[in-house]
This record gives structure tokens, C-alpha cells and sequence, in this order.
């Protein structure tokens, strides 16, 4: 008999060892423990409240916390799609601003061409007759060592013929010497290839010669003269072409002539074609 027992004991904990006894065991004792508390929650034991009580704020704070993610993460997505819509819209508006602020140069840099068309016209055609003056703008400035000359929107349809003085401002600039129907070429006071006949304010006449620099210097003066600074120098008109008594500039304490237009800073110029009347060119 106590052999039979011996056996059976021996085998219940074999069963109990084993993976699946294990499991089995495991259900069983939690059912148990669930009737226990049902139990026990039925008939309003007293010591159960306080247990359910921790229980459920277990429950609670797992239930909280299992479920935090699935709040956050939406959250999160939406914050993140957000800052990218913002980083979108702020690149979008960057770029306006980059636009109206480009437009806004081009308006000033209108307003200052038309400023300076204006003074022209205030200045050239005045007592002038409107058909005897062409306005033209530069179009290309070929500076270079010594040469000294620019392009100008002008040309022979137009009236503009080789030789026309071109001036600015009434001041006198240079002459044309090479045109096309639609453009021509004016060669500029200070190019080494210019000669012009001036006379200056104490009547003396010479050679305005350029010499590849802003100022030209004066060449052929009467015998002994002696420069000083702050003389007036005119075209003299000896060639036919400039008009006699055209401003060019002043003498400087070096005895070179302080133009008074920068030819480096030329954008709209006038060609006078009353020449081609009274020369027949």
C-alpha cells in the first residue's frame, strides 16, 4: 500500500515538472484565484474593497500606460507634419519676398533712368529744334588701355552719319566714327586716337589730344604759354564739325583737361545731326 502511494507521489510531480503539467497548473491556479475574488467581491468581504481598490488604480496606470502610445505617436506625426508645412511656407514666402524685393530694384533703377532722361531732355533741348537732336543709350562700353569708345542704340536709320559730335548734358563727349543702320560708335575724348581743335578762355587755341586716361592734355599751344589751372576749355569748331564754343573741361594743376563729363560713367548720350544740313554729309 505504502508502496502504491510512493509511486503515485512520485509521478504527480513528474506531471507537475513537465512543460505542459506546468501551464495546466498555471490556468488552473489562476482560475481558482479568480473564483476566489468573485467570491469574496459577492458576499462584500471587507478586506477585498481596499485589494480591488489597488487593483483597479493598477489596472488604471497599465491601461494608461499601454495606451500612450497610440496617443503620442499621432501626436507626434501631426507636430512633425506641421513643422514641415511651416519649414514649406516659410521657404515659399522667402522667395516672395526675394521677388517683390527684386521687382522693387528694378523700379528704382527705372526711376533713376527716367530721372536721368529727363535732365537730359531738360538740358539738350533746350532753344534747341527737337528734329535736329537724336537721343541714343549706351549699349556697350569698349574700354580698354588706350582705346576708348562706346555703342550706342543709334544708327544711320536715324540721320546719324560719321563725324556727328555727340554730347551730354550739352557737355561735349566725342564724335561718331563708325555706324551701322540700327548702332554706331562714338570715339570718346580721352582715346588715344582723338584729336580735337579747342581754344581756351584767354582765347589761346591748341589740340585737345587723348591719351588713354580720363584726362586728356592739351597739345600745340602758342609759343611760351603757360598752363594754369581752372581755364575753361571750349570746342573751337575749326574742323566743321564740333559746334564752336561746346564745353569740354578744365585745366587741372598737372595741365591736363578735367573733362566735365566721366566718360567711364556714360548711359544716355545726344548726337547732334544738324551738321548733315549745314555740311551736306
Amino acid at each position: 500500500m505504502s508502496v502504491s502511494r510512493d509511486d503515485f507521489s512520485i509521478a504527480f510531480r513528474s506531471a507537475l515538472l513537465q512543460r505542459g503539467g506546468a501551464q495546466k497548473f498555471s490556468v488552473l491556479s489562476l482560475i481558482f484565484l479568480a473564483l476566489l475574488i468573485f467570491f469574496l467581491d459577492v458576499y462584500g468581504v471587507k478586506f477585498t474593497k481596499p485589494i480591488r481598490g489597488f487593483l483597479n488604480d493598477v489596472v488604471y496606470r497599465v491601461s494608461f500606460l499601454a495606451s500612450t502610445p497610440t496617443r503620442f505617436f499621432p501626436q507626434a506625426g501631426k507636430e512633425i507634419s506641421s513643422f514641415f508645412n511651416l519649414k514649406k511656407e516659410n521657404e515659399k514666402l522667402k522667395a516672395e519676398i526675394e521677388k517683390y524685393k527684386s521687382l522693387q530694384l528694378n523700379v528704382e533703377f527705372l526711376s533713376d533712368e527716367n530721372k536721368n532722361l529727363q535732365k537730359i531732355l531738360e538740358t539738350e533741348y533746350l532753344n534747341k529744334n527737337l528734329t535736329n537732336i537724336v537721343l541714343a543709350k549706351v549699349l556697350v562700353d569698349k574700354n580698354s588701355p588706350f582705346l576708348k569708345s562706346i555703342i550706342i542704340n543709334k544708327g544711320t536709320r536715324t540721320g546719324i552719319l560719321k563725324g556727328m559730335p555727340v554730347t551730354k548734358d550739352n557737355y561735349l563727349v566725342g564724335r561718331v566714327v563708325e555706324t551701322n543702320y540700327l548702332s554706331s560708335r562714338v570715339l570718346l575724348l580721352n582715346d588715344l586716337n582723338s584729336r580735337i581743335p579747342v581754344t581756351l578762355d584767354q582765347g589761346a587755341q591748341a589740340i585737345l589730344s587723348g591719351n588713354g586716361t580720363v584726362n586728356p592734355i592739351l597739345e600745340y599751344l602758342p609759343e611760351g604759354y603757360e598752363i594754369v589751372s581752372e581755364v575753361n576749355v571750349f570746342a573751337s569748331g575749326k574742323d566743321g564739325i564740333f559746334s564752336p564754343g561746346t564745353p569740354i573741361g578744365k585745366t587741372n594743376d598737372d595741365g591736363k583737361i578735367n573733362l566735365f563729363i566721366d566718360p567711364n560713367q556714360l548711359s544716355f548720350v545726344t548726337v547732334n545731326i544738324s551738321q548733315q544740313k549745314k555740311d551736306g554729309f
